[in-house]
Protein backbone atom coordinates (compact mmCIF):
# COMPACT_ATOMS: atom_id res chain seq x y z
CA UNK A 1 0.00 0.00 0.00
CA UNK A 2 1.59 3.30 -1.16
CA UNK A 3 1.69 6.07 1.86
CA UNK A 4 0.03 9.34 1.32
CA UNK A 5 2.04 11.75 -0.39
CA UNK A 6 3.34 15.36 1.23
CA UNK A 7 1.36 18.09 1.14
CA UNK A 8 2.44 20.00 -2.08
CA UNK A 9 2.33 23.96 -3.47
CA UNK A 10 2.08 22.02 -6.90
CA UNK A 11 -0.97 23.82 -9.00
CA UNK A 12 -3.55 21.15 -9.77
CA UNK A 13 -2.85 21.39 -13.23
CA UNK A 14 0.53 19.38 -13.19
CA UNK A 15 -0.18 15.78 -12.55
CA UNK A 16 1.72 13.83 -10.35
CA UNK A 17 2.86 10.92 -12.37
CA UNK A 18 2.45 10.29 -16.02
CA UNK A 19 1.50 7.64 -18.02
CA UNK A 20 3.94 5.94 -21.27
CA UNK A 21 1.13 6.43 -23.16
CA UNK A 22 0.39 10.03 -22.42
CA UNK A 23 4.27 10.58 -22.48
CA UNK A 24 4.34 9.19 -26.32
CA UNK A 25 1.72 11.90 -27.02
CA UNK A 26 3.82 15.27 -25.92
CA UNK A 27 5.80 16.57 -28.61
CA UNK A 28 9.62 16.13 -28.85
CA UNK A 29 11.82 18.73 -27.83
CA UNK A 30 15.42 18.79 -28.68
CA UNK A 31 17.88 21.77 -27.78
CA UNK A 32 17.87 23.85 -30.50
CA UNK A 33 20.42 26.86 -29.37
CA UNK A 34 23.92 27.23 -29.80
CA UNK A 35 25.85 24.52 -28.76
CA UNK A 36 30.33 24.74 -28.32
CA UNK A 37 32.30 21.97 -27.92
CA UNK A 38 35.05 22.73 -25.86
CA UNK A 39 37.91 21.75 -27.63
CA UNK A 40 40.49 24.34 -27.83
CA UNK A 41 41.92 27.09 -24.97
CA UNK A 42 39.97 29.84 -26.44
CA UNK A 43 37.04 27.62 -26.45
CA UNK A 44 37.72 27.50 -22.70
CA UNK A 45 37.89 31.19 -22.00
CA UNK A 46 34.88 31.89 -23.79
CA UNK A 47 32.70 28.99 -21.93
CA UNK A 48 33.96 30.17 -18.41
CA UNK A 49 33.24 33.86 -19.33
CA UNK A 50 30.00 33.17 -20.14
CA UNK A 51 29.27 30.80 -17.17
CA UNK A 52 30.31 33.09 -14.75
CA UNK A 53 27.48 35.62 -15.99
CA UNK A 54 25.12 33.23 -14.79
CA UNK A 55 23.33 32.69 -11.49
CA UNK A 56 22.05 28.98 -12.36
CA UNK A 57 23.38 26.61 -14.99
CA UNK A 58 22.07 22.93 -16.25
CA UNK A 59 24.90 20.46 -15.36
CA UNK A 60 25.09 16.77 -16.49
CA UNK A 61 27.58 14.54 -17.49
CA UNK A 62 27.93 11.18 -19.64
CA UNK A 63 30.04 8.19 -19.06
CA UNK A 64 30.80 5.24 -21.52
CA UNK A 65 28.37 2.53 -21.08
CA UNK A 66 29.45 -0.83 -19.33
CA UNK A 67 27.97 -4.16 -20.40
CA UNK A 68 30.21 -6.40 -18.16
CA UNK A 69 29.18 -7.01 -14.69
CA UNK A 70 31.81 -5.09 -12.43
CA UNK A 71 32.81 -2.70 -15.03
CA UNK A 72 32.38 1.02 -14.95
CA UNK A 73 34.37 4.00 -16.45
CA UNK A 74 35.00 7.57 -15.42
CA UNK A 75 33.16 9.97 -16.68
CA UNK A 76 34.25 11.63 -19.96
CA UNK A 77 31.56 14.50 -21.08
CA UNK A 78 30.67 17.36 -18.72
CA UNK A 79 28.05 19.83 -19.84
CA UNK A 80 27.01 22.98 -19.00
CA UNK A 81 23.89 25.55 -19.96
CA UNK A 82 23.73 28.73 -19.79
CA UNK A 83 20.97 30.98 -20.97
CA UNK A 84 22.60 31.68 -23.79
CA UNK A 85 24.38 28.06 -25.15
CA UNK A 86 25.68 24.73 -23.65
CA UNK A 87 28.98 23.95 -23.40
CA UNK A 88 30.08 20.25 -23.80
CA UNK A 89 33.41 19.47 -22.13
CA UNK A 90 35.60 16.12 -22.92
CA UNK A 91 37.11 15.76 -19.74
CA UNK A 92 39.91 13.03 -21.81
CA UNK A 93 40.32 15.69 -24.41
CA UNK A 94 42.30 18.14 -22.15
CA UNK A 95 43.15 19.31 -18.95
CA UNK A 96 40.05 20.85 -17.41
CA UNK A 97 40.58 20.15 -13.14
CA UNK A 98 40.64 24.08 -12.94
CA UNK A 99 37.64 24.83 -14.62
CA UNK A 100 35.41 22.28 -13.53
CA UNK A 101 36.68 22.92 -9.64
CA UNK A 102 35.79 26.25 -10.37
CA UNK A 103 32.67 25.76 -11.62
CA UNK A 104 31.72 23.52 -8.82
CA UNK A 105 33.10 25.51 -6.33
CA UNK A 106 31.41 28.55 -7.10
CA UNK A 107 28.79 29.43 -4.21
CA UNK A 108 27.04 32.34 -6.62
CA UNK A 109 26.24 29.81 -9.79
CA UNK A 110 23.63 26.92 -8.46
CA UNK A 111 23.86 23.81 -10.77
CA UNK A 112 20.96 21.78 -11.42
CA UNK A 113 21.16 18.51 -12.44
CA UNK A 114 19.43 15.31 -11.95
CA UNK A 115 20.72 12.87 -9.38
CA UNK A 116 23.40 14.78 -8.99
CA UNK A 117 25.19 13.65 -6.14
CA UNK A 118 26.55 10.51 -8.33
CA UNK A 119 27.75 12.85 -10.71
CA UNK A 120 29.55 14.79 -8.44
CA UNK A 121 31.22 12.09 -6.59
CA UNK A 122 32.78 10.73 -9.98
CA UNK A 123 33.53 14.15 -11.23
CA UNK A 124 35.14 14.69 -7.59
CA UNK A 125 37.39 11.20 -7.93
CA UNK A 126 38.76 12.77 -11.06
CA UNK A 127 39.36 16.47 -10.21
CA UNK A 128 39.40 17.11 -6.21
CA UNK A 129 37.41 19.64 -5.98
CA UNK A 130 35.22 22.30 -3.30
CA UNK A 131 31.14 21.71 -4.24
CA UNK A 132 28.94 24.17 -3.61
CA UNK A 133 25.21 25.71 -4.68
CA UNK A 134 24.21 22.39 -6.45
CA UNK A 135 20.51 21.31 -6.60
CA UNK A 136 18.86 17.99 -7.84
CA UNK A 137 15.71 18.85 -9.48
CA UNK A 138 14.31 15.31 -8.97
CA UNK A 139 14.60 16.05 -4.80
CA UNK A 140 12.62 18.97 -5.30
CA UNK A 141 10.01 16.74 -7.01
CA UNK A 142 9.98 14.56 -4.85
CA UNK A 143 9.82 16.84 -1.64
CA UNK A 144 6.35 17.71 -3.52
CA UNK A 145 4.81 14.43 -3.63
CA UNK A 146 6.47 12.78 -7.06
CA UNK A 147 7.98 9.70 -7.97
CA UNK A 148 8.80 9.89 -11.46
CA UNK A 149 11.46 11.78 -10.84
CA UNK A 150 14.01 11.05 -14.07
CA UNK A 151 14.51 13.95 -16.52
CA UNK A 152 11.89 12.51 -19.20
CA UNK A 153 9.56 12.29 -16.54
CA UNK A 154 9.97 15.73 -14.87
CA UNK A 155 10.73 17.56 -18.34
CA UNK A 156 7.12 15.63 -19.67
CA UNK A 157 5.03 16.90 -16.29
CA UNK A 158 6.73 20.48 -16.17
CA UNK A 159 7.56 21.09 -19.84
CA UNK A 160 5.27 19.18 -21.77
CA UNK A 161 7.95 18.16 -23.92
CA UNK A 162 9.15 14.41 -24.73
CA UNK A 163 12.89 13.99 -24.70
CA UNK A 164 14.12 11.23 -26.89
CA UNK A 165 16.47 8.53 -25.57
CA UNK A 166 18.22 7.53 -28.48
CA UNK A 167 21.94 7.92 -27.60
CA UNK A 168 22.47 7.49 -23.71
CA UNK A 169 24.41 4.26 -24.48
CA UNK A 170 26.57 5.42 -27.06
CA UNK A 171 30.27 5.69 -27.12
CA UNK A 172 30.68 8.71 -24.95
CA UNK A 173 34.67 8.63 -24.80
CA UNK A 174 34.94 8.49 -28.90
CA UNK A 175 37.27 11.57 -29.56
CA UNK A 176 34.69 12.56 -32.15
CA UNK A 177 31.19 13.13 -30.96
CA UNK A 178 28.36 12.12 -33.43
CA UNK A 179 25.49 15.44 -34.09
CA UNK A 180 23.19 13.18 -32.22
CA UNK A 181 25.51 12.79 -29.46
CA UNK A 182 26.00 16.22 -29.17
CA UNK A 183 22.31 17.24 -29.40
CA UNK A 184 21.50 14.73 -26.93
CA UNK A 185 23.90 15.76 -24.27
CA UNK A 186 22.98 19.11 -24.66
CA UNK A 187 19.40 18.72 -24.52
CA UNK A 188 19.14 17.01 -21.20
CA UNK A 189 22.00 19.76 -19.69
CA UNK A 190 19.54 22.39 -20.72
CA UNK A 191 16.25 20.48 -19.52
CA UNK A 192 18.08 20.74 -16.22
CA UNK A 193 17.96 24.30 -16.52
CA UNK A 194 14.95 24.49 -17.66
CA UNK A 195 13.28 22.69 -14.47
CA UNK A 196 15.01 25.15 -12.28
CA UNK A 197 13.05 28.18 -14.01
CA UNK A 198 9.72 26.39 -14.29
CA UNK A 199 9.99 25.21 -10.38
CA UNK A 200 10.80 29.28 -9.20
CA UNK A 201 8.09 29.89 -11.43
CA UNK A 202 5.93 27.90 -9.61
CA UNK A 203 7.37 28.74 -5.99
CA UNK A 204 8.45 25.06 -5.58
CA UNK A 205 11.98 26.46 -4.50
CA UNK A 206 11.56 27.56 -1.17
CA UNK A 207 13.17 29.91 0.65
CA UNK A 208 16.54 27.83 0.28
CA UNK A 209 16.25 26.04 -2.71
CA UNK A 210 19.82 24.84 -3.19
CA UNK A 211 20.23 21.41 -1.79
CA UNK A 212 24.54 21.17 -1.46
Amino acid sequence: MRSPLPASLLPAEYPREISGAALAQLPIRRYEGEVCLVSQPQDLERALADIRQESVVGFDTETRPSFRKGESYPPCLAQVATSRAVYLFQLRQQDFSAAIAELLGAPGITKVGISVAEDLRQLKALFPSQVASVLDAGAVARRHGLRQTGLRNLAAIFLGIRIPKGNRTSNWAAPRLSPAQITYAATDAWACRELFLCYARLGLLGAQPVLR
